[in-house]
């Protein structure tokens, strides 16, 4: 019996040493975007408006869940050469599921499909996703994938340095002529046809020249060293079988209440039509499309290769106006000093983010609260996106959300001239771990449309924060008519605050 002892403490340590390692790459396909793709549908339909507006991109803002949701299927449905698709998280939920099939149903028309996961969330999908990428029309690649499929967390024990790093980037882009990124991740929450809670998101529909760069960057994406063909990481299933599950699961999704919403939503949309009919009204404007290099997922980002760099070589300092919504906005000390300075300068800054009883993830809320009272002393306006106990409604209401929502647009505007709106949130992690990406876009029409959500809907939606006559952090609710005024967080409990409080002392803003 003494002998077992050390034998089972040797299978331990090698069980988190780790005996698998990432396979090698020396294999893997070099494909690369279609260009070929003007006379689709796609094509035809934005060629000519393109044209009439040189150097600008078409943008369609998609600030309601459902027609989010139906702007990705009816693109996968028009599409007729290729899907390029970049995803964060892909819930198997029943938008995840009724979108899987749309992709299945897009490769068995031909359509080549390029499906690019961050590995970090897909739990529970290893069987759906060796079954797609076994179709002879769809490729499916993992970013940054862990290697012990059973056990995901000993990944963390042997691998923290690549595995704290994840692929947070948005794409759908159908033949290489119609792109949608921003904010939002495949999953019903994003959708706004979940029973629980609804995040308040923000995307865009583009066409015209910012899609080649959205298809230039997904190739350099799909090539980097951290993408890993799904039949290296993934065991081998029964596609067929699978395949049919998954057409059964779609179908069966339809049949349920929350699955009729989307179908009604698909009815309803009008925008893909729109567009193929050369109806659908477009923002035109310059915009730029800027991301992180992929080499960030391994460290190895070069000077000059990340998103911040490209935002702050095109923003240029504000001069008026700043606003910013972010839903993970953790500014940082020295983040705290620019924002103050820029205060100080005279630039109007105020900033939406989530109230305590609205995120989820209270350890990032923890390090954006210990800067509140710097940055309302420096001048700067606080909203925290309120959460009532009442029910999501069927279809949210954009940035602010219904009376249920967690905030997770990522935008903000300069001056009433300039917007981004991408994945990016304002936080150590997005900066310095995660790829990101987003869109520049160099218009009035936008921006103002951000400083009137700040103006007639921000107020109505969230708790403005401010220092009272004693130094103390209250929150001023506007409800119906009147002002209430909290001096504890709202809808908190006294351990969820204390928590908070301990969270907010301890060395992890790196991480957040």
């Amino acid at each position: 019996m003494k002998l077992a002892k050390p034998s089972l403490l040797v299978g331990l340590l090698m069980l988190l040493g780790g005996c698998a390692e990432l396979p090698t790459q020396a294999e893997r396909d070099h494909t690369q975007a279609l260009q070929d793709t003007d006379d689709t549908r796609l094509g035809q339909a934005a060629a000519s408006r393109v044209a009439a507006h040189p150097g600008k991109s078409g943008i369609a803002v998609l600030d309601d869940g459902l027609d989010a949701f139906a702007a990705r299927i009816l693109l996968a449905r028009a599409a007729e050469r290729s899907l390029d698709i970049q995803y964060y998280i892909w819930e198997p939920d029943l938008s995840g599921t009724l979108l899987f099939q749309a992709l299945r149903e897009a490769a068995d028309r031909g359509v080549r499909v390029r499906l690019l996961l961050d590995d970090n969330n897909t739990d529970g999908l290893d069987r759906v996703l060796a079954a797609l990428h076994a179709h002879e029309n769809i490729e499916v690649r993992l970013f940054n994938p862990f290697v012990n499929r059973r056990w995901r967390a000993l990944g963390y024990v042997t691998d923290f340095a690549r595995l704290n790093r994840r692929m947070h980037n948005k794409s759908f882009t159908a033949d290489n002529q119609a792109t949608i990124i921003g904010g939002r991740n495949i999953g019903d929450p994003y959708f706004g046809a979940s029973s629980d809670i609804v995040f308040a998101d923000l995307d865009v529909l583009a066409i015209g020249p910012v899609v080649r760069e959205v298809s230039t960057d997904f190739d350099r994406y799909w090539a980097s060293a951290s993408a890993y063909p799904a039949d290296k990481i993934i065991p081998p299933v029964d596609a067929t079988a699978e395949l049919t599950h998954l057409a059964e699961a779609a179908e069966a999704a339809t049949r349920t209440p929350e699955g009729r919403v989307y179908m009604d939503a698909l009815k309803e949309s009008p925008l893909v039509q729109q567009m193929l009919e050369r109806r659908l009204e477009f923002i035109w404007a310059p915009t730029m499309m800027v991301s992180d290099d992929p080499a960030k997922g391994l460290g190895q980002a070069e000077d000059g290769g990340l998103l911040l760099d490209a935002l702050n070589a095109a923003l240029k300092t504000p001069e008026r106006e700043l606003l910013l919504v972010s839903p993970y906005f953790v500014p940082t000390a020295a983040g705290v000093d620019a924002l103050s300075a820029l205060a100080a300068s005279g630039v109007e800054i105020a900033i939406l983010t989530n109230s305590l009883e609205a995120t989820d993830i209270d350890v990032v809320h923890a390090g954006y609260a210990k800067h509140r009272e710097r940055l309302l002393e420096a001048g700067i306006r606080l909203f925290e996106l309120r959460r009532s106990a009442a029910p999501p409604t069927v279809r949210d209401r954009g940035i602010t959300g219904s009376s249920a929502s967690s905030l997770h647009a990522k935008t903000f505007a300069v001056d009433g001239q300039r917007a981004f709106i991408g994945s990016f949130n304002f936080d150590p992690r997005s900066a310095q771990l995660n790829t990101e990406l987003g869109f520049l876009i160099e218009s009035p029409e936008i921006a103002s449309a951000t400083a009137r959500i700040f103006q007639q809907r921000v107020p109505e939606n969230a708790y403005e924060v401010r220092l009272g006559s004693d130094g103390d952090l209250q929150w001023l609710e506007r409800r119906d008519g009147e002002e209430i005024v909290h001096t504890t967080e709202p809808g908190t409990g006294l351990l969820e605050r204390v928590m908070v409080r301990v969270m907010s002392a301890l060395p992890i803003e790196w991480l957040l």
